[in-house]
Protein backbone atom coordinates (compact mmCIF):
# COMPACT_ATOMS: atom_id res chain seq x y z
CA UNK A 1 0.00 0.00 0.00
CA UNK A 2 1.68 3.16 -1.09
CA UNK A 3 0.18 6.64 -1.79
CA UNK A 4 -0.60 5.90 -5.50
CA UNK A 5 -3.66 3.88 -4.13
CA UNK A 6 -7.02 4.67 -5.16
CA UNK A 7 -8.64 7.18 -3.58
CA UNK A 8 -11.98 6.62 -4.73
CA UNK A 9 -13.69 4.10 -2.48
CA UNK A 10 -11.92 5.57 0.92
CA UNK A 11 -13.29 9.57 -0.31
CA UNK A 12 -16.64 8.36 -0.76
CA UNK A 13 -16.74 6.66 2.84
CA UNK A 14 -15.15 9.39 4.45
CA UNK A 15 -17.85 12.31 2.76
CA UNK A 16 -20.76 10.05 4.48
CA UNK A 17 -18.48 9.78 7.67
CA UNK A 18 -18.13 13.45 7.36
CA UNK A 19 -21.84 14.49 6.39
CA UNK A 20 -22.73 12.48 9.01
CA UNK A 21 -20.67 13.55 11.42
CA UNK A 22 -19.93 10.03 12.60
CA UNK A 23 -16.30 8.72 13.35
CA UNK A 24 -14.77 5.00 12.37
CA UNK A 25 -12.14 3.18 13.98
CA UNK A 26 -10.78 -0.40 12.23
CA UNK A 27 -9.50 -3.41 14.16
CA UNK A 28 -7.53 -5.54 11.35
CA UNK A 29 -6.05 -8.89 11.35
CA UNK A 30 -5.63 -10.25 8.15
CA UNK A 31 -5.14 -6.80 6.69
CA UNK A 32 -2.76 -5.59 9.15
CA UNK A 33 -3.29 -2.39 9.07
CA UNK A 34 -4.22 -1.49 4.92
CA UNK A 35 -7.52 -0.36 6.21
CA UNK A 36 -6.27 1.99 7.61
CA UNK A 37 -3.70 3.27 5.42
CA UNK A 38 -6.74 3.41 2.46
CA UNK A 39 -8.63 5.79 4.78
CA UNK A 40 -5.83 7.86 5.68
CA UNK A 41 -4.55 8.53 2.00
CA UNK A 42 -7.49 10.84 1.90
CA UNK A 43 -6.71 14.14 3.63
CA UNK A 44 -8.74 15.25 6.28
CA UNK A 45 -9.09 11.69 7.14
CA UNK A 46 -8.68 13.49 10.73
CA UNK A 47 -12.14 14.62 10.80
CA UNK A 48 -13.77 11.11 10.98
CA UNK A 49 -10.81 8.61 11.62
CA UNK A 50 -10.21 7.78 14.81
CA UNK A 51 -7.89 4.68 15.08
CA UNK A 52 -6.81 1.29 13.49
CA UNK A 53 -5.57 -1.13 15.25
CA UNK A 54 -3.70 -4.44 13.90
CA UNK A 55 -4.51 -6.92 16.49
CA UNK A 56 -2.76 -10.02 14.21
CA UNK A 57 -2.57 -12.19 17.34
CA UNK A 58 -5.08 -14.00 19.94
CA UNK A 59 -3.52 -12.17 22.98
CA UNK A 60 -4.17 -8.79 21.27
CA UNK A 61 -7.61 -9.16 20.07
CA UNK A 62 -8.20 -10.26 23.87
CA UNK A 63 -6.26 -7.38 25.59
CA UNK A 64 -7.34 -4.34 22.87
CA UNK A 65 -10.83 -5.43 22.09
CA UNK A 66 -11.99 -7.80 24.81
CA UNK A 67 -12.31 -10.79 22.18
CA UNK A 68 -13.25 -13.64 24.33
CA UNK A 69 -10.74 -16.68 25.38
CA UNK A 70 -13.97 -18.19 24.59
CA UNK A 71 -14.90 -17.31 21.14
CA UNK A 72 -10.95 -17.81 20.36
CA UNK A 73 -11.06 -21.44 21.44
CA UNK A 74 -14.06 -22.48 20.35
CA UNK A 75 -14.21 -20.86 16.62
CA UNK A 76 -10.67 -19.73 16.49
CA UNK A 77 -9.95 -16.17 14.86
CA UNK A 78 -10.91 -16.42 11.52
CA UNK A 79 -14.70 -16.82 12.77
CA UNK A 80 -18.04 -14.90 12.79
CA UNK A 81 -18.03 -15.04 16.64
CA UNK A 82 -14.55 -13.51 16.69
CA UNK A 83 -15.02 -10.88 13.14
CA UNK A 84 -18.19 -9.80 15.85
CA UNK A 85 -16.53 -9.27 18.69
CA UNK A 86 -13.71 -7.59 16.87
CA UNK A 87 -16.06 -4.98 15.29
CA UNK A 88 -17.84 -3.94 18.84
CA UNK A 89 -14.71 -4.16 20.58
CA UNK A 90 -12.80 -2.21 18.50
CA UNK A 91 -16.22 0.20 18.34
CA UNK A 92 -16.62 0.19 22.26
CA UNK A 93 -13.18 0.78 23.10
CA UNK A 94 -12.45 3.79 20.45
CA UNK A 95 -15.78 5.36 21.69
CA UNK A 96 -16.57 5.86 17.73
CA UNK A 97 -19.59 5.87 15.62
CA UNK A 98 -18.94 3.27 13.48
CA UNK A 99 -16.21 -0.03 13.89
CA UNK A 100 -14.93 -2.10 10.97
CA UNK A 101 -12.92 -5.47 11.53
CA UNK A 102 -11.03 -8.20 9.14
CA UNK A 103 -10.00 -11.38 10.29
CA UNK A 104 -8.83 -14.57 7.57
CA UNK A 105 -6.33 -16.20 6.16
CA UNK A 106 -4.13 -14.13 3.20
CA UNK A 107 -2.51 -17.32 2.59
CA UNK A 108 -0.24 -18.47 1.10
CA UNK A 109 -0.73 -21.36 4.30
CA UNK A 110 -3.07 -21.70 6.93
CA UNK A 111 -6.46 -22.68 5.36
CA UNK A 112 -8.83 -25.98 6.17
CA UNK A 113 -11.44 -27.40 4.50
CA UNK A 114 -13.78 -25.35 6.46
CA UNK A 115 -11.96 -21.83 6.14
CA UNK A 116 -9.82 -22.02 2.71
CA UNK A 117 -7.15 -19.85 1.89
CA UNK A 118 -8.49 -16.34 0.73
CA UNK A 119 -11.40 -16.51 3.44
CA UNK A 120 -12.10 -13.22 5.56
CA UNK A 121 -14.90 -12.35 7.88
CA UNK A 122 -15.82 -8.63 7.60
CA UNK A 123 -17.57 -6.99 10.44
CA UNK A 124 -19.35 -3.27 10.12
CA UNK A 125 -20.78 -1.92 13.68
CA UNK A 126 -22.86 0.77 14.16
CA UNK A 127 -23.15 2.79 17.69
CA UNK A 128 -26.55 4.10 18.01
CA UNK A 129 -27.33 6.95 20.49
CA UNK A 130 -27.96 5.80 23.67
CA UNK A 131 -31.59 4.59 24.39
CA UNK A 132 -32.01 4.09 21.55
CA UNK A 133 -31.22 0.19 21.10
CA UNK A 134 -29.96 1.00 17.67
CA UNK A 135 -26.68 -0.46 18.10
CA UNK A 136 -25.48 -3.72 15.56
CA UNK A 137 -23.28 -5.38 14.56
CA UNK A 138 -22.89 -7.24 10.98
CA UNK A 139 -21.01 -9.88 9.51
CA UNK A 140 -20.01 -11.31 6.20
CA UNK A 141 -17.88 -13.67 4.94
CA UNK A 142 -16.24 -13.93 1.67
CA UNK A 143 -13.59 -16.26 0.19
CA UNK A 144 -11.15 -14.38 -2.18
CA UNK A 145 -8.80 -15.91 -4.59
CA UNK A 146 -5.21 -14.68 -5.31
CA UNK A 147 -1.86 -14.89 -3.58
CA UNK A 148 -1.45 -13.19 -0.20
CA UNK A 149 -1.17 -9.19 -1.32
CA UNK A 150 -4.29 -9.77 -3.63
CA UNK A 151 -6.29 -11.53 -0.94
CA UNK A 152 -5.46 -8.77 0.97
CA UNK A 153 -6.41 -5.95 -1.14
CA UNK A 154 -9.55 -7.58 -2.34
CA UNK A 155 -10.74 -7.71 1.83
CA UNK A 156 -9.87 -3.74 2.02
CA UNK A 157 -11.84 -2.66 -0.59
CA UNK A 158 -14.47 -5.15 0.24
CA UNK A 159 -14.47 -3.87 3.88
CA UNK A 160 -14.90 -0.17 2.58
CA UNK A 161 -17.72 -1.30 0.09
CA UNK A 162 -19.58 -2.90 3.39
CA UNK A 163 -19.14 0.19 5.51
CA UNK A 164 -20.15 2.25 2.98
CA UNK A 165 -23.30 0.13 2.13
CA UNK A 166 -24.16 0.74 5.59
CA UNK A 167 -23.81 4.09 5.97
CA UNK A 168 -25.78 4.63 3.03
CA UNK A 169 -28.86 2.41 4.80
CA UNK A 170 -28.69 4.10 7.59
Amino acid sequence: MNDDIDRELPMAVGDALRDRDETLAVAESCTGGLIGAAITAVPGASDYFDAGLATYAYDAKRRHLGVSRESLDEHGAVSEPVAREMARGVRDVTDVTWGVATTGIAGPTGGTDDNPVGTVYIGISYAGPWGSEESYATISRYVFDGDRATVRAKTVDQALEDLLAELEAQ
